[in-house]
């Protein structure tokens, strides 16, 4: 079974899109997206500097774009999204993977990114917060840590890899006072997301969600609230909203789409991330991260293996 995935924040590099203008037809998608969200996509994923696309408002909508651009580059029509068994998404990546899905139009997939990257960055402004990948250490000690700490886990990325998030005096208390054996990492990211600290931006959201048209997925698509397979476009999108303060659980999107029957999982630009979690966590699935054009012979070729006309019939923690 063929599974798209969707990277979140934090995977986006100076010129990442660059390579993909030259795909017909991305250049063109790009400029009416930018249209939509009111934001120089082409400028940002091409010109502009780490610190200008670390800003969460142009970060979010740049990862949506860069990712559905390749999708459209890589699957052009309905027959070819037809091989696709499902779809899954990091944080911010849930909405690539909910438009790859047929839930929301390209067009409301972005305007939505935008007003998101936009309400979270009102939310991070307000207290100074940050995250930070807590690698290795025992899962019953790095758990007592970070609550003793006020932290939360913000994202469980399987493989012992965790995200502490909270203010930055609770991540310098962490840093001072680490779990043993566990290394710490600073992730360059402007606050706490997946935490209280983001309740405005889920607030901002809830308002614009009740115009947003939303259909039924037609693949399989799998949740970061609890790795169930959410069958209705409706609940697909009241999710969306709510997990800009819930905890991501990776971890269990993997189980998912191992109990789905992935063979392949391809990884849409700016790939990396998610194809590494892949590798560590579910042994003989085959992984390409879709990184430039350059890639797409190769994702055709795994597409005719491992695509079927046909979404899972599995029912395993499907959320109606």
């Amino acid at each position: 079974m063929l599974v798209l995935v969707a990277p979140g924040q934090g995977a986006q590099t100076p010129g990442f899109l660059a390579p993909w203008l030259e795909v017909d037809g991305v250049a063109d998608r790009l400029h009416w997206w930018s249209a939509v969200a009111g934001l120089d996509l082409v400028r940002h994923g091409t010109e502009a500097s780490a610190d200008e696309i670390r800003d969460t408002a142009v970060a979010q909508p740049l990862l949506v774009a860069a990712g559905l651009a390749a999708v459209h580059a890589l699957l052009p029509d309905a027959a070819a999204l037809g091989q696709v068994g499902a779809v899954a998404g990091h944080s911010v990546g849930e909405i690539t993977a909910a438009a790859a899905a047929g839930v929301l139009s390209d067009e409301s997939a972005m305007a939505f990114v935008r007003q998101r990257g936009l309400a979270m960055a009102g939310a991070a402004a307000t207290t100074a917060t940050g995250m930070t990948v807590v690698l290795g250490g025992d899962a019953a000690e790095v758990a007592a840590k970070l609550e003793a700490h006020g932290l939360t886990a913000a994202n469980n990325n399987g493989g012992g890899q965790l995200v502490a998030a909270g203010t930055l005096e609770q991540l310098d208390a962490l840093k001072a006072d680490p779990p043993a054996g566990a290394r710490l990492m600073p992730l360059s990211v402007a606050g706490a997301f997946h935490t209280h600290h983001m309740a405005p931006g889920v607030e901002a959201l809830a308002r614009i969600a009740p115009g947003i048209t939303a259909a039924d997925p037609r693949p399989a698509y799998v949740s970061n609230r609890d790795g169930g397979v959410v069958a209705s476009g409706a609940e697909v999108l009241a999710r969306l909203v709510s997990q800009v303060s819930s905890p991501v659980r990776w971890d269990l999107c993997m189980e998912a789409l191992e109990r789905l029957g992935a063979t392949c999982v391809i990884e849409v630009p700016p790939a990396g991330t998610l194809t590494n979690l892949v590798k560590r966590n579910l042994k003989g699935v085959e992984t390409l991260a879709l990184k430039t054009p350059a890639d797409l012979d190769r994702a055709r070729g795994l597409v005719a293996e491992h695509g079927e006309a046909t979404r899972p019939t599995a029912t395993e923690g499907v959320n109606a």
